[in-house]
């Protein structure tokens, strides 16, 4: 015979609830004991608070610093743009100062002076290397005093040059290209000529000197420096 013991539903009911409250609370501590494992101590909220403004605090200085790194940024582009700017404008204005006087010494050597020599000269000699190998000559021939008839002659070119350790003389325009080559003048009161000279590879200029003549006669010669590159 099987003796079953009823407990009253009130007593039942406090036992359920009993072990649902143990579960719980052991439920929690171990979800706490794992939070402890996982991240470390639990902070409070004053002091998560601390840590949230700290945080604010530094992102705010950093973005200020970057403003203050892209405004110097632009500032330096901007001083670099006006100092190529005012480079160049210096270059310009150099350049056309240059010209100017070169032109101003060109229209007063056409005035009317006793002081300026009789005959043929030459003015204004230039030769410069422009490249490998390569010579730009300009001049300017002038006949002074008092003009009564017009000039008519040529002018030539002769390099003294270096080559494979020797001396060389080069006349420009060649003596064996005709008549057409020549540099041929001819003028009343003045004559401007330039013009490009190739060299032999290898050949450097020493010396130049640059001669007129008038039916084979010699008019003028002056030596002229040959500037470099």
């Amino acid at each position: 015979m099987t003796i079953n013991q009823h407990l009253p539903w009130p007593i039942k009911f406090a036992l359920f609830a009993v072990v649902i409250g143990v579960g719980g609370a052991i439920a929690m501590w171990t979800y706490d004991l794992g939070r402890s494992f996982a991240f470390g101590p639990k902070f409070s909220p004053e002091q998560m608070t601390e840590l949230q403004d700290k945080v604010a605090s530094l992102t705010a200085e950093r973005d200020k610093l970057q403003a203050a790194a892209a405004t110097i940024d632009s500032q330096q582009n901007i001083e670099k743009s006006i100092q190529k700017q005012l480079t160049d404008q210096i270059n310009t204005l150099t350049a056309e100062n240059n010209r100017i006087k070169d032109d101003l010494a060109f229209f007063e050597s056409l005035m009317p002076s006793a002081n300026r020599p009789q005959g043929i000269t030459l003015q204004k000699t230039k030769i410069e290397l422009t490249g490998p190998n390569q010579l730009r000559y300009r001049a300017l021939v002038m006949q002074g005093g008092k003009v009564v008839r017009d000039f008519s002659g040529e002018m030539h070119i002769s390099l003294t040059l270096v080559q494979e350790g020797k001396p060389v003389m080069m006349e420009f325009p060649d003596p064996k290209s005709g008549e057409a080559a020549k540099l041929k003048l001819s003028f009343k009161h003045y004559q401007r000529i330039e013009g490009q000279i190739t060299l032999p590879e290898g050949a450097v200029v020493k010396s130049a000197q640059m001669t007129v003549l008038e039916k084979g006669e010699l008019r003028a010669k002056q030596a002229v420096q040959v500037a470099s590159l």
